[in-house]
């Protein structure tokens, strides 16, 4: 379990590579939702997302032999394109392995960052190959398996608790886990008092099935939210996630999606459906908590193009 101490270290290290981002009301969302809302702008960060900060934590780490070797990294599409960028600006050089599932967009910005790509048929696919390059040599930056990863992804609770105002409820989206892990460690430090609530979306749940499992399980991914879809959490991420979070919410990707085109119309913000989905999971935390919640959203990427929320839109009748 990393604590407060690890996260604060993890700020100084990372601090000035990444961005405070800004925590604001948000008079959009406080209107559509009818309780006051207070949003973390991760989409903000390097790279469109909160991967960063624990790419940068991993890789300012690395000894002078582990840079000169490489780095390999495996991704949905956020964390590779954090890594990529991260990585080219330390001079590392990095190889990144996505499913052909993945963004086309993170593809051609991790190859601009001066990356390597590599594509697999699965998500499944690309972990058994991230694990043959690193026993090459290469050394793995974990998209969420590595208590300094972990501990980046905590410098968003960090200073969600320093910046925000009263909040009774924080929702954090779920993918492997590292983000709600690092987030939760921090607010419990911090705003102890606080429910925390993770959110999946229906074909990429890892974590609620591990949760009902007792521990980490294979799932099989079908969402096409990819940026959350793992194939399992980590035993590192369940232990957190079990201890420290009050539940996790499941949502359909249709509402995830719905959920991206309300915070564009109301709350201005263009994001992807990993972030999407906390607003219809937000409406089933109010039915729980009534008119007294005080929310608070973590916006942890906006890596989607117009094409691809307007061509999930069509898919699901949203349009």
């Amino acid at each position: 379990m990393i604590g407060i101490s690890d996260i604060e270290a993890a700020a100084d290290l990372i601090a000035g590579h990444v961005i405070r981002t800004p925590t604001v009301p948000s008079p959009g969302l406080t209107a559509l939702l009818g309780v006051p809302v207070t949003a973390k702008l991760e989409l903000l960060q390097r790279t469109g997302s909160f991967k960063s900060r624990g790419a940068t934590a991993k890789l300012l780490s690395l000894s002078e032999a582990e840079r000169a070797a490489g780095v390999v990294a495996v991704s949905g599409g956020n964390h590779g394109i954090a890594v990529a960028h991260m990585a080219g600006a330390l001079h590392v050089k990095a190889t990144i392995v996505m499913p052909r599932s993945a963004p086309a967009r993170a593809v051609r910005i991790a190859e601009a960052a001066g990356a390597s790509v590599r594509l697999t048929d699965t998500m499944d696919g690309a972990f058994q190959l991230v694990g043959r390059l690193r026993d090459e040599g290469l050394t793995l930056v974990h998209p969420f398996d590595d208590p300094l990863v972990v501990a980046g992804q905590g410098t968003v609770g960090l200073e969600f608790a320093e910046d925000a105002g009263d909040l009774t409820d924080v929702l954090v989206s779920i993918g492997g886990g590292g983000l709600i892990s690092g987030v939760a460690a921090a607010l419990r430090a911090r705003r102890p008092g606080v429910r925390i609530w993770g959110v999946e979306t229906e074909g990429a749940e890892a974590m609620s099935r591990a949760l009902a499992a007792g521990g980490p399980v294979p799932v099989d991914l079908s969402s096409v939210v990819s940026t959350l879809s793992a194939p399992a959490v980590s035993e590192l991420t369940y232990a957190h996630v079990s201890e420290l979070v009050d539940e996790v919410l499941v949502v359909p990707d249709r509402e995830a999606v719905a959920g991206t085109l309300d915070f564009a119309e109301h709350a201005k913000l263009w994001t992807e459906p990993a972030a999407g989905c906390l607003l219809p999971a937000a409406r089933r935390v109010l039915e729980r908590a009534g008119e007294g919640a005080r929310l608070g959203l973590v916006v942890c990427g906006g890596n989607a193009t117009t094409g691809d929320v307007l061509g999930w839109a069509e898919r699901f009748g949203l349009r």
